[in-house]
C-alpha cells in the first residue's frame, strides 16, 4: 500500500514573501512549495493458523524392567598392619588390591606424614579381617617412632 503526503510549510511562504524586490512596478509573486513525502507500508503475513496434529495411538505400556542386581565386587580381606611402620603398611595394603588409602596422626596434632618410614601404624579403620570392596578406604593412623 502506498500513500502519498503533501504538505506545504508555512515558513516557505513567509520567506517568498520577504524575497520582494526593491522595485515597485514587479509585484510580488506568491508560490507555494509542496513536498511529496513516499511511504511504503509492508504488511506482515499473518501467523500461520495451527493446524490439529494427528491422534498418535500409544503402544500398551510395558513393563517397566527392574535393574539388574550388581555382580559381586571383588571382597578382599583386610590385613592385619598395626604395629609397623607407615610405609610397610601401605605396601602391604596395596599388595593386597587395596589402593584407596588414608592416613592421618594419631596424635591430634594434624601433622602430615612426610618421611613413612619413621611413622607406625597404632590404629586402622576397617580392623584386620574385615572383608571389604576393592575401592574401599582404608584409613591408617600413625604415630612418629618413640612417641
Amino acid at each position: 500500500m502506498t500513500k502519498i503526503l503533501i504538505s506545504s510549510a508555512a515558513f516557505v511562504a513567509l520567506l517568498v514573501a520577504g524575497c520582494g524586490s526593491s522595485s515597485e512596478s514587479e509585484q510580488p509573486v506568491a508560490q507555494t512549495v509542496v513536498t511529496v513525502v513516499k511511504e511504503t507500508v509492508v504488511e506482515k503475513p499473518a501467523a500461520p493458523t495451527a493446524e490439529p496434529k494427528p491422534a498418535v495411538s500409544k503402544p500398551e505400556a510395558e513393563p517397566i524392567a527392574k535393574p539388574k542386581p550388581k555382580p559381586a565386587a571383588n571382597l578382599i580381606k583386610v590385613p592385619n598392619v598395626v604395629g609397623e611402620n607407615h610405609q610397610y603398611a601401605q605396601d602391604t595394603m596395596q599388595a593386597a588390591g587395596l589402593y584407596m588409602l588414608d592416613e592421618r596422626d594419631a596424635t591430634g596434632q594434624g601433622r602430615m606424614l612426610v618421611w613413612d618410614r619413621n611413622w607406625v601404624v597404632v590404629e586402622q579403620d576397617p580392623p584386620a579381617g574385615t572383608m571389604v570392596d576393592e575401592d574401599a578406604t582404608i584409613t591408617l593412623s600413625s604415630k612418629k617412632e618413640g612417641e
